[in-house]
């Protein structure tokens, strides 16, 4: 059976010696070499045709960051797996992952895990540490928050109406199944085209439809 060939790249000469002793003990892992910096992780890569490459962020002369950018695009056969302190940080996260990285998997993960991200990433899958996937959970909740659809920006009034609108409702029923007046309804639905940007009812029906609030309208009655 043939080795997964792993580069450890990493400033901490005692980290490095710990990764190595580690991963030796399996025998499906191969330790080819290390690197103690962005710089010379790259021309490693080149002199020692790694499969896999253990890539931390913080290290001196070069970035992990920018050292993973350049492996990922001259050698895209390699896969690159951060192995970081920093698990919770999406600028981190999202930074390593755009730099082209396959993995990411913190410094305090059990050697079994790091051994499964390594195998993970070197059959062409994606890993992500449960810390990690949390956080990039977080922060895509925290940007979309800010990013609403025209739809969810309604309010729940404009939606019922613009339901009743999709409907065929004419103004007068709208009005009587809600229990409204006819005067609050054309406000509610002045309100509605102002928010979508359309100018007739017909734009609020097929609007409707491509949400699928209503399969197919009823024949349109006039106000």
């Amino acid at each position: 059976m043939s080795k997964i060939r792993v580069l450890i790249v990493d400033d901490h000469a005692l980290f490095r010696e710990g990764m190595r002793a580690l991963l030796q003990s399996y025998d499906d892992l191969e330790i080819v070499g290390e690197a103690t910096d962005g710089r010379e992780a790259i021309e490693k890569v080149g002199e020692l045709s790694p499969q896999v490459v253990l890539m931390d962020i913080a290290m001196p002369v070069m970035s992990g960051i920018e050292a993973t950018r350049r492996i990922c695009k001259e050698t895209p056969g390699v896969r690159v797996l951060v192995l970081t302190q920093y698990d919770a940080e999406a600028e981190y996260i999202l930074s390593m992952l755009r730099a082209g990285a396959k993995g990411y998997i913190s410094k305090t993960a059990t050697g079994l895990e790091l051994v499964s991200a390594i195998r993970t990433v070197h059959n062409g899958e994606a890993f992500l540490y449960p810390s990690a996937a949390t956080t990039l959970v977080g922060e895509y909740l925290t940007r979309t928050q800010g990013d609403k659809s025209d739809y969810e920006r309604l309010t729940d009034r404009e939606r019922e109406i613009l339901q009743l609108v999709a409907e065929g409702r004419t103004n007068r029923e709208i009005a009587d199944t809600l229990s409204l007046s006819i005067k609050t309804v054309l406000k509610h639905r002045t309100n509605i085209m102002d928010k979508l940007g359309f100018q007739n009812r017909t734009q609020l029906i097929k609007y409707a439809i491509s949400k699928g609030l209503v399969e197919m309208p009823r024949k349109i009655k006039e106000d």
